[in-house]
């Protein structure tokens, strides 16, 4: 595990050992399941979808708006532009997340069927459930964060309340991971993902995304994370195979994400695959 994934799971684990000594398992258990329903995600049948992401800073780029700015606004145009979920970035020292972001656009994004997904650096299924009580659909696991044992904990927790899962790959291991946790067996919505991103420089890698698509596993909507910030690079994530981006930076960098959204639309949804 890299040095920046060593940090975020030390800071994920004191998060999850805080919020334990103001609500105990059982009673954060319960309020998940008190809480509605999350949207099911539902991708296109026509073609390539985007995971839309709200994100206040990134490690790489710094800020990505300003304090002022009207982030449910911000969620909904995202909904009302076609995507098919909204990433919430939720951890507070290095992306200026929060578990408040996520109830709020989870609240805006539920009369709009289009489910919430929580971003951060899960070790532990308590941070499931505080996902699920804040009104999320789904979640992001990252498979070399975790010992197997605890992936499937996570994924289990996901399960029993209903929601899917999104497995974040970096390298060939951690794909060969993702084929054996993603068996016909499991009956779950689960998608699965490569990240271009390094992890010591913080810099994008586009050539990760067509050295691993051959190793992703079939029959699993997967997943191009990072490096997709037009057109372009979306229809060349559709001939490598991706059924989905998942954008962020490029996304928070426009005034209108929808415009984005709809360039993405119009050059991956009319091709025939």
């Amino acid at each position: 595990m890299s040095g920046f994934l060593d940090d975020m799971a030390a800071r994920s684990a004191a998060r999850v050992a805080q919020a334990l000594r103001h609500e105990s398992l059982r009673v954060l258990e319960r309020r998940a399941r008190q809480a509605p329903p999350g949207a099911p995600l539902r991708l296109s049948s026509t073609g390539f979808d985007v995971i839309a992401e709200l994100k206040l800073r990134s490690p790489a780029a710094g800020p990505l708006g300003d304090a002022g700015q009207d982030w449910q606004g911000r969620v909904a145009a995202y909904a009302r532009g076609g995507a098919a979920a909204v990433s919430v970035l939720t951890e507070p020292t290095r992306f200026d997340g929060s578990l408040e972001h996520l109830r709020l656009a989870a609240a805006v994004l539920g009369p709009l069927g289009v489910p919430a997904m929580r971003k951060d650096f899960l070790v532990d299924p308590y941070q499931v459930l505080e996902a699920r009580a804040a009104g999320a659909g789904g979640v992001l696991v990252i498979l070399r964060m975790l010992p197997r044992a605890r992936i499937v904990e996570l994924l289990d927790a996901a399960a029993e309340h209903g929601m899917f899962v999104l497995l974040e790959a970096f390298d060939e291991a951690d794909l060969a991971m993702a084929r054996d946790l993603t068996a016909p067996d499991r009956e779950q919505s689960i998608l699965v993902g490569v990240n271009c991103r390094d992890l010591q420089t913080l810099g994008v890698v586009q050539e990760r995304f067509a050295a691993l698509a051959p190793l992703l596993p079939a029959g699993r909507p997967s997943v191009a994370e990072s490096g997709v910030a037009s057109g372009a690079d979306a229809r060349r994530m559709q001939e490598l195979g991706y059924r989905v981006a998942l954008i962020g930076t490029a996304l928070m960098a426009r005034e209108d994400p929808s415009q984005l959204l709809h360039e993405i639309f119009e050059a991956t949804r009319t091709v025939q695959r």
